[in-house]
């Protein structure tokens, strides 16, 4: 633990997910893997090789430009381009949407399939004894399928969220909507998060304090100095003592 900042009183800590409780990079390289293989049985034989990446990105971005709101919802946007592909193919508008949703689900349950470290786990379980814990997540993991549901107190994703559309970090509708709900000031929220950009950047903009994980090392470097850097998120087992 590395302090760049001088840490003042906090009455909340939120936690980026991927990235920052666990490494996401291999589960989401195996998902794509698996995701392949899924469409494969599904659709007809592609006729320029697999169902990958590069087919999808045509209609990634065909959805984006009819609805941009949804580069704001990993999981919104998914589903379009699913549909969009498989419409292209020549299923039905119905069919496809119903096998679009179908890939989705099946999708968010290989994404979210692993084991989240036990030293995590009991993190979680001591930090909560002293604050309000909260995830604000750009992405899509099903926190109740990886076994961490049960530690916090609020749950953000971006995009569609209890009648709002929440936008993805850096923008501030996360870190707003938390500091909304707990009735405290930006400083006193502690972020926590993998990203240079989405968390540390994003956080410091809205005026919370940050911890900024880099054992990881996918996420976006540092543009602006976080109040501490961790090496492993467990290390924040020493704030219950010093704080």
């Amino acid at each position: 633990m590395r302090f760049y900042r001088r840490l003042t009183p906090i009455k909340a800590i939120s936690f980026d997910l991927d990235d920052t409780l666990y490494s996401n990079f291999p589960v989401m390289m195996a998902t794509d893997a698996k995701m392949i293989r899924y469409f494969a049985h599904q659709l007809p034989d592609h006729p320029n090789g697999e169902y990958d990446y590069h087919f999808w990105y045509t209609f990634r971005t065909q959805a984006l430009n009819l609805d941009a709101t949804l580069s704001h919802d990993v999981g919104a946007l998914r589903l379009q381009s699913y549909y969009l592909g498989i419409q292209s193919l020549g299923f039905s508008s119905t069919v496809a949407m119903n096998m679009a949703e179908q890939a989705l689900s099946y999708f968010v349950k290989q994404r979210s399939n692993f084991t989240v470290p036990e030293p995590v786990h009991h993190l979680l379980k001591q930090l909560k004894k002293q604050w309000p814990i909260i995830a604000i997540s750009n992405g899509n993991v099903d926190t109740k399928a990886i076994g961490i549901h049960q530690y916090f107190d609020a749950i953000y994703h971006a995009g569609a969220h209890q009648g709002l559309q929440l936008k993805q970090k850096p923008d501030a509708d996360m870190f707003q909507r938390t500091c909304q709900q707990f009735n405290i000031q930006p400083a006193q929220l502690l972020h926590v998060g993998d990203c240079g950009v989405n968390d540390v950047y994003g956080a410091i903009r809205f005026g919370c304090q940050t911890a900024w994980v880099s054992s990881y090392d996918v996420g976006q470097p540092i543009t602006a100095l976080p109040t501490m850097e961790l090496t492993d998120v467990v290390e924040l087992q020493r704030l219950i003592t010093s704080i």
